[in-house]
């Protein structure tokens, strides 16, 4: 049992452990062992706030104070090293990031490399030449409109300290931009019982050029990214591109390439394939 890895699973923005399930269930049919992280505020460390349940009063909502203000990429990363640790005593360690789940996985592959003996990235941001925020402005990223999910946000993230959507929005116009941009191969039903999962809250700190991949730790160790082919919120030609950007940064220590079909939430809500992708690299 020694040889047999723990896969430590690193949620997205305003994800969670939660969203996870479906993939671990289909892991421990396959023999294996995992553990979802919640990132400090996430789960239930999450503010939920009474104007955010049914009917909303969203004027308050707008200004209710919420627990992840202040919460730090370095608080994300110490959540994430105190699990390894643990996880590591009992053999080796996967660690798989999915979409802004990167970011954090990425700072604590610069800060404890001996901890993790493979990294897996889906769809995941993998700052290398770039902070995140400046790929946003670089042609791969295009056809993504950021600004059109605001019209599920609420509140001023410069008055709140956070960033707050409601997720719980009737309206359909709202609806219709968060299923194209994160679940538009789901059903319906499918995209709102994700959607139900995530919560109104995230974080405003997503790292410095500080947090970039670096070579002498992060680079040693070997890695796997999992492009999502129709993903239009990290779409493939940034995957291709942060893919190219840490090959050229570490050409002796490549990215193992593979690809799953579908949106940036399928895979989570039809795991069967990534769980088979994951088991696959669990050899040690």
């Amino acid at each position: 049992m020694q040889n047999q890895p723990t896969f430590i699973l690193v949620h997205g923005a305003f994800a969670n452990s939660f969203s996870f399930a479906p993939l671990q269930a289909e892991l421990a049919l396959l023999g294996h062992r995992s553990v979802a992280v919640d990132l400090p505020g996430h789960g239930f460390g999450a503010t939920f706030p009474a104007s955010y349940q049914a009917p909303q009063d969203l004027a308050a909502l707008a200004a209710e104070p919420g627990g992840i203000k202040g919460v730090t990429l370095a608080d994300n990363a110490a959540r994430v090293i105190d699990v390894l640790e643990r996880a590591k005593r009992n053999g080796p360690t996967v660690l798989v990031a999915h979409s802004r789940g990167g970011i954090t996985t990425t700072a604590v592959a610069n800060a404890r490399p001996d901890l993790v003996d493979r990294i897996v990235y889906v769809s995941a941001w993998c700052p290398v030449d770039l902070e995140v925020g400046g790929y946003y402005a670089e042609p791969e990223m295009a056809d993504v409109d950021a600004g059109a999910l605001t019209a599920a946000l609420v509140g001023n993230p410069a008055e709140l300290g956070l960033l707050r959507f409601n997720f719980r929005t009737a309206d359909p116009t709202a609806l219709a931009v968060l299923k194209q941009a994160f679940a538009a191969d789901l059903t319906d039903d499918e995209f709102r019982t994700f959607l139900s999962t995530f919560q109104p809250d995230e974080n405003l700190d997503a790292g410095t050029s500080a947090d970039r991949a670096r070579a002498t730790t992060w680079g040693r160790i070997p890695r796997t990214y999992v492009r999502l082919a129709a993903d239009a919120s990290v779409p493939p030609a940034v995957q291709d591109r942060m893919i190219r950007e840490a090959d050229a940064l570490t050409p002796d220590n490549p990215f193992d390439v593979r690809t799953l079909e579908g949106s940036h939430l399928r895979w989570l809500v039809h795991p069967e394939p990534a769980a088979e992708l994951l088991a696959g690299l669990a050899e040690f």
